[in-house]
C-alpha cells in the first residue's frame, strides 16, 4: 500500500538529508546548531586561554596582577601575540624580593630605638681635683727635636734682620 504523503513517482528510500515537502530543512537546523554550540566554545576557549596569564598572577603581589592584566587586554584587542607571551613570562618568572630585606633592617632599628638606652658612664665629679697627666718623667715640654720659639727666630749675632733692633 503507497503512503499518503510521498509522490507516487518517489523512489522507496528518500535520504535524511533531504528537506521534507512542508520546506523543513533538518540538516541545515543540526549544522546551525552545531556551529553556533562550537562557536560558543571556540570563544569560550579563546577567552580562557587569554586570561590564564591572569588567573596564575592571583598568587602574586597586587602591581605584578595589574601589570599582567594590562598585558593580557593589550594581546586580546590588539591581537598581537607578543603581550600575551610578556605576560606569561611575567607571572612565570619570579621577581626579586626587595621588600623583605628593606622591613628586615626597619622592623630592626624599630626595636633597637625601642629597647632601653644602656647605662652611660658616671659624670666626673667637678670637685675633685684632675689627676696628674703622666708618671715620673720629663716634664711636659716640646717633643724632642721639634723646633721653639728662641729656635724660630734669628739671632742677633747673624748679623741680618735682627741686628738692626738691638
Amino acid at each position: 500500500m503507497a503512503d499518503p504523503a510521498r509522490h507516487p513517482d518517489a523512489p522507496e528510500h528518500l535520504p535524511g538529508f533531504l528537506p521534507a515537502a512542508d520546506g523543513s530543512d533538518p540538516t541545515l537546523t543540526n549544522v546551525m546548531i552545531f556551529a553556533v554550540v562550537a562557536l560558543i566554545l571556540i570563544g569560550v576557549g579563546y577567552l580562557k586561554l587569554h586570561a590564564l596569564p591572569e588567573r596564575m598572577a592571583h598568587r602574586r603581589s597586587s602591581v605584578q596582577l595589574q601589570l599582567v592584566a594590562v598585558l593580557s587586554l593589550i594581546a586580546l584587542f590588539t591581537h598581537e601575540h607578543i603581550w600575551w607571551i610578556a605576560a606569561l613570562l611575567l607571572v612565570v618568572a619570579e621577581p626579586p624580593d626587595f621588600l623583605t630585606p628593606i622591613r628586615s633592617i626597619a622592623a630592626s632599628l624599630e626595636r633597637r630605638s625601642a629597647a632601653p638606652a644602656p647605662p652611660a658612664e658616671p659624670a666626673p665629679d667637678q670637685t675633685r681635683a684632675p689627676a696628674p697627666a703622666a708618671g715620673p718623667g720629663p716634664a711636659a715640654g716640646p717633643a724632642p727635636g721639634a723646633p721653639t720659639a728662641a729656635a724660630s727666630r734669628p739671632s742677633p749675632a747673624s748679623g741680618t734682620e735682627g741686628a738692626a733692633d738691638v
